[in-house]
């Protein structure tokens, strides 16, 4: 019987993540808190987790302290069988200049490679929700003889332009075209309705990824990007393969569930994931404990909800409300809340997600809207309830009404 292969996973985390300022102005997007008491960071090391690597570097670059302190804080394993999550930033190994693409990022860090030695490389961004067993996946480029797959998942044919588009052959496993954004993109054979839209996960035969990413380096007119140059690379060599998240397994997931992805790289796509976990019957399950999202533990008190100073009696409607957080006579609905938060009597908070340490005064009101680590609403503010202001105060509105207040900003009346 042949030794198992071994599996090194690199989570790539340096992108600035300009479309969700201003939540990304001050850390990196994948550090940034999503779910109550999560960071997106925490989905990709999870699901490599629970699929069993053991050996995952995670490369960062724009502002990434808040980043590497998360992963140091809470993603610890045991040294006695090699184990390790740890993040590697930026080294300028090949020259003064920093990670010119994601492709450029492995480039200059291949020591990682060189040092583990792996038979295959699991490639994966940080910025993504969703679950996925990626041994499946590995199971499936081995059988296949590609020197590289690319994960797709099924997505409405109206929204190919919105995404890296497979052209898959079905009857050969291999990926024929890689088509970036198309507005003309045909529907998949088996669901003429549906395109498959490339995930940002990939696996490569070790050796074989070296070999693109040296290639891709000696190229001046190449943009050094996964997607957009490595994954064509391949592809022009017959190399590719594809794997649809359809096949994929992942225990405790239900039909409503099991192929959810969600790119949350803008405040409106951030804002509607948020959505998709409150219903009593959520799009996205985070209490599904035999695939569990791991993140770190709060040192804090139980969520209280109590009466507030004159007897007012608040409730919390098809929300989610995190450790150390009391609401005193608050009406809550269709949000989710961060550790820490506070929100005095005859408040209204709706439609919203906040973040950490967030304090919302008496009589303040909350509405289709993003609040920041330690934005404080002093008594009887508004934030979302009025556009025209909300755009005055300098906050971020963005076409579909959401105002998002930035971090530490106190909100007056």
């Amino acid at each position: 019987m042949s030794a198992p292969k071994k599996v090194f996973g690199i989570i790539l985390a340096g992108g600035e993540g300009k479309r969700l300022m201003p939540l990304t102005a001050d850390r990196a997007k994948p550090a940034v808190p999503f779910g109550g008491q999560y960071r997106l960071i925490d989905f990709a090391i999870s699901n490599l987790i629970n699929s069993g690597l053991r050996q995952v570097v995670v490369l960062t670059q724009y502002k990434s302290h808040s980043l590497d302190r998360h992963i140091t804080q809470t993603w610890r394993m045991s040294s006695l069988l090699d184990s390790y999550i740890t993040s590697v930033p930026a080294q300028q190994r090949l020259g003064k200049r920093w990670f010119s693409g994601s492709a450029d990022a492995i480039l200059q860090s291949l020591n990682l490679i060189n040092d583990e030695r792996p038979d295959i490389v699991v490639v994966i961004g940080a910025d993504h929700v969703y679950r996925m067993d990626f041994q499946q996946m590995v199971d499936a480029h081995v059988a296949s003889g590609a020197a590289a797959t690319v994960a797709g998942i099924r997505q409405p044919l109206a929204l190919a332009s919105q995404f890296g588009v497979i052209d898959a052959d079905a009857e050969t496993g291999r990926i024929r075209q890689f088509l970036e954004k198309p507005t003309d993109a045909t529907g998949l054979a088996d669901s003429p309705n549906e395109v498959l839209a490339s995930m940002g996960n990939y696996v490569f035969d070790a050796d074989a990824l070296v070999a693109a990413v040296e290639a891709d380096g000696e190229l001046a007119t190449s943009g050094h990007d996964m997607g957009g140059d490595i994954v064509p690379y391949f592809v022009s060599r017959g190399e590719a393969g594809y794997y649809d998240m359809k096949q994929n397994e992942v225990p405790g997931s239900s039909p409503r569930d099991r192929a959810y992805w969600r790119d949350v790289g803008t405040i409106d796509s951030f804002f509607d994931a948020h959505m998709d976990l409150i219903s009593t019957l959520p799009v996205f399950n985070l209490y599904n404990t035999a695939w569990p999202i791991r993140t770190q533990s709060v040192n804090a008190p139980p969520a209280k909800f109590v009466r507030d100073a004159v007897g007012r009696i608040g409730n919390a409607i098809d929300s989610i409300v995190s450790q150390g957080s009391v609401l005193s006579g608050t009406h809550l609905e269709r949000s989710v809340v961060g550790p820490g938060t506070l929100a005095s009597g005859g408040s209204t908070i709706t439609d919203s997600v906040l973040f950490d340490h967030v304090h919302v005064g008496q009589g303040a009101r909350v509405h289709r809207a993003v609040l920041d680590k330690n934005v404080v609403l002093e008594d009887g503010a508004t934030v979302g309830v009025d556009r025209e202001r909300d755009i005055e105060r300098g906050f971020t509105v963005t076409e579909s009404g959401l105002t998002v207040v930035g971090k530490g900003l106190r909100v007056a009346r």
